[in-house]
Order: structure tokens, then C-alpha cells, then sequence
């Protein structure tokens, strides 16, 4: 069974833990074998560090993605799930970035964190998660978010930007029941290759790399 991890926002004191982030400072990782075994474990416990020192949209990353003849193109998106099966994140499946994941199912995705200075790049194939996780996740947006998902035709020309104002309006007024439209739901990135990349001042980063083997991970260390 897939491991599950549980994204939830932790506060602290941030000048405290910025100091232990900088004290852990990853300096006894000298060899692939210091680092740990599962890089999905590690993403968790570095973005929950991210999180406890209040860094504003942890869980927000560039997603490039490609179209069928190569052409990239990048945005921001929020992390949405996590487990070993990979990382989920929700969209407008009609919009540019879900056409290009349906055309070319493969994506490459950076979080930057710049305060612990850490940084976590990550490649793959891509899925659409079921129909159920989609609602699942659908269903515990507030109101105002699924109104955006429903009128919201993502990518698209608009001629007047006031248009979607009024429809939005008109539907959150509305009594109507708001269920998740068929073109909208989630992808997961399942991950091939996935780099931990741990800043210093001096520019001598420390970089351990995993790449995805039929029932295991490799790691190695490359220079920065």
C-alpha cells in the first residue's frame, strides 16, 4: 500500500528555526549512503521544516510542461497530495497545461525555497488521478474556489473580464449545488528522477540525486 503524507501548515518561531535550519546544515551528507533511502519521506520532512518557519506558499512549484513536438512552457502551481505514487496537483484539464500533459504525459516541476535555501527538483511521467480523488479534492474547496473552477474557462480568450465576474456572481448566489465539471480534476507526477539540492553561501551546494529503478531508488552524489 502507498505511504500517504499528510500536507498540513506548522508555525514557529521564525528566527529560531531559521537558525536550526542553517545548524542542520546538512553537513554530515558527504556520501550517497548519509542520505536517506526514500526520497519521497525526505520531500515530506524538508517541506514540513519549510512550512514550521512560516515561508509564504511552501507547497507552490513551477510545473513545466512540454507540447507534443517539444515545446516548453512553465507556470506556478500548488502541490496538492503527496504519497508515493507521486505529487498531485489540480487544474482545468482544457487549459495549455493539460493539453500538453495529455499530448506529451511528462513534466518536470522545481520547488524553491529561499529562505532554508533548499531546493527540490523533480521529473516524470504524468496521470490523471481517478475520478474520485478529483472529488474528493473538488469537494473540500470553499464555495468561491469551485465557482472559479466551474465558469472559469481556463486558457481561453474572453472578451470582456467582466463577463466572468458576473457569471461568477450569479452562481455564487445562486442555491445551486456546485459539483466538480468533467474538465476539471487532477494530475501526479510520478516521479523518475528527483534532486535534493542544499545551498551554501560559498556556492558549494550539496546535490544528491535519485532516479527511479523498477522497484527501488538509486542515489548519487553530483558536484555543484
Amino acid at each position: 500500500m502507498s505511504q500517504s503524507y499528510t500536507l498540513t501548515h506548522q508555525t514557529a518561531t521564525k528566527s529560531a528555526v531559521h537558525n536550526e535550519s542553517r545548524t542542520m546544515s546538512h553537513e554530515h551528507l558527504n556520501t550517497a549512503a548519509d542520505w536517506p533511502d526514500e526520497p519521497m519521506a525526505l520531500f515530506s520532512e524538508w517541506l514540513e521544516q519549510v512550512k514550521a518557519q512560516d515561508v509564504p506558499e511552501p507547497e507552490a512549484m513551477a510545473l513545466c510542461t512540454t507540447t507534443a513536438d517539444g515545446k516548453p512552457s512553465a507556470r506556478m502551481v500548488l502541490l496538492r497530495g503527496l504519497d508515493d505514487n507521486g505529487f498531485r496537483f489540480y487544474t482545468n484539464y482544457e487549459s495549455r497545461k493539460g493539453q500538453e500533459l495529455v499530448a506529451n504525459p511528462h513534466a518536470a516541476a522545481v520547488f524553491y525555497w529561499r529562505d532554508p535555501y533548499l531546493q527540490v527538483r523533480i521529473e516524470g511521467e504524468v496521470e490523471k488521478v481517478t475520478p474520485e480523488e478529483s472529488d474528493e479534492y473538488f469537494n473540500s474547496r470553499n464555495r468561491a474556489k469551485r465557482v472559479s473552477a466551474v465558469v472559469s474557462q481556463q486558457s481561453r480568450p474572453i472578451e470582456d473580464f467582466r463577463d466572468l465576474l458576473k457569471a461568477s456572481d450569479a452562481l455564487s448566489e445562486s442555491d445551486e449545488p456546485i459539483d466538480r465539471p468533467s474538465h476539471w480534476g487532477g494530475f501526479r507526477i510520478k516521479p523518475t528522477r528527483i534532486e535534493f539540492w542544499a545551498g551554501t553561501q560559498t556556492r558549494m551546494h550539496r546535490r544528491c540525486i535519485y532516479t527511479r529503478t523498477d522497484a527501488d531508488w538509486n542515489r548519487e552524489l553530483q558536484a555543484p
